[in-house]
């Protein structure tokens, strides 16, 4: 029998790749104990928990800004990964600067189209604008910087001559929900 392994998920959004994650990585050869947190009280991430019978955790951005007491959660789970999905915070320094890895995935081809601001329908939007031939997803390792750590995975795809910000979306979710729980199950067996 193998190792429990403790996984954090931060989201703030609607929770899909949160629930494609729990799916997908729960099963017979691993047993996982899934602790989710969010800091937006109205997330869809909510309502997926709920639905996978899994407490998903609500705190205040300024709590997690600017307090131990998530970190001293994050000490009692001990968790064997951190994984951000669609969360919008920036990581503190006191939690980049512990132990644990923290992975995040974004919806563009990193170093382009990353940093403060750039989530979801604006990545799609200025990959159209800036008329891109192909876009894809990053799953990388989370430091200090906005989405400058380094990169454990890449999937591009080629964009068509009227790509628009739903059709590209629609196939940067495809990829995130093939390929993120694959990248992350490597990670923790």
């Amino acid at each position: 029998m193998s190792k429990i392994k403790n996984i954090i998920i931060f989201a703030s959004g609607s929770g899909t790749n949160a629930e494609n994650l729990i799916l997908k990585l729960s099963g017979d050869k691993v047993k996982i104990n899934w602790h989710v947190f969010t800091n937006n009280p109205k997330a869809g991430v909510i309502r997926r928990c709920e639905a996978l019978n899994i407490k998903c955790e609500i705190f205040e951005k300024q709590l997690f800004l600017n307090s131990s007491s998530i970190e001293q959660k994050i000490l009692r789970i001990n968790p064997d990964v951190i994984i951000l999905a669609g969360f919008l915070l920036k990581i503190p320094t006191s939690i980049i600067n512990m132990r644990f890895p923290i992975i995040n995935i974004h919806p563009s081809l990193l170093p382009k189209y990353g940093g403060k601001g750039m989530y979801g329908d604006h990545v799609h939007a200025a990959v159209i604008k800036n008329k891109e031939l192909f876009s894809g997803i990053t799953i990388h390792e989370v430091n200090h910087n906005y989405d400058e750590g380094e990169i454990l995975f890449q999937k591009k795809i080629k964009l068509e001559q009227k790509e628009s910000i739903t059709s590209l979306s629609k196939k940067i979710n495809g990829l995130e929900m093939k390929y993120f729980p694959k990248i992350i199950g490597r990670l923790i067996n």
